[in-house]
């Protein structure tokens, strides 16, 4: 496999895995604004992630489109970060994880709006307006539910407090990452590091919430070492195509 299609499944994987997780909460959202936003979030990750998994599987040319790339590869086979994966929990856990994603989402696309491939920079392009709103969105619910309650303050801090450790891997570049930067397809990884905690920080103080010390982080998403959760999730996704391959509406 090519350092590019490994990129670009990463991409897409992202994107599929929290459009996935994020329509769990369809019809259950705490209220109806809150239900339509989660659902509109999830479609426009959804529709980031067929645009990067076509293309990744033209990169391949091994004849997989997106859907075959989406409902024919076991878990193991998914190069999504590990974050992304992370049950929903309780409304604080999903906005937590939405958010620390959203910062890290926006700073890439930006970069990736630079890149020397033009169908990754045009995919970018398009995807970076969605971003904004979806960091505007996660940003406010944090500082909405974060400076709210006792409760819901305690929540939001815990909820921060357990993703903390998946929201490193995204800055620890291995030989993937290192060869798209060389190759100008992409920002280094680390490069993102500075503008995520400066932006992240801000938000947090913000929100009365304290920004966890370093202590080390789960990796191994990007290489498809992933937990147990992302196994739950992809059988249902997966059970239809799975059951009945090929099948047509």
């Amino acid at each position: 496999m090519t350092a590019k299609f490994e990129y670009l499944l990463r991409l897409g994987d992202n994107c599929l895995v929290l459009s996935q997780q994020l329509s769990a909460w369809c019809g259950h959202g705490p209220a109806l604004e809150e239900d339509l936003a989660l659902t509109n979030t999830a479609l426009d990750l959804l529709g980031q992630a067929r645009l990067w998994l076509s293309y990744a599987g033209e990169v391949e040319g091994a004849d997989r489109d997106e859907d075959a790339l989406a409902y024919h590869r076991d878990a193991a086979q998914f190069r999504n970060l590990l974050i992304v994966e992370q049950p929903n929990g309780h409304y604080g856990n999903t906005v937590a994880r939405q958010f620390l994603f959203d910062v890290w989402h926006q700073l890439l696309l930006a970069g990736l709006c630079k890149s020397k491939d033009s169908r990754i920079a045009d995919i970018a392009q398009k995807s970076v307006k969605e971003s904004r709103y979806h960091v505007e969105r996660s940003a406010g619910l944090m500082v909405s539910l974060g400076g709210g309650t006792a409760l819901s303050h305690e929540r939001m801090q815990g909820a921060i407090d357990k993703l903390w450790p998946y929201a490193n891997e995204w800055f620890e570049p291995d030989a993937v990452d290192a060869q798209c930067a060389l190759d100008g397809l992409c920002p280094a990884a680390a490069s993102l590091l500075e503008g995520w905690h400066s932006a992240v920080g801000a938000v947090l103080a913000r929100a009365t919430l304290t920004m966890p010390g370093y202590a080390g982080h789960q990796k191994g998403g990007k290489r498809g070492l992933h937990t147990e959760h992302l196994s739950h999730m992809l059988a249902p996704m997966q059970v239809l195509q799975r059951t009945h391959p090929g099948a047509l509406w």
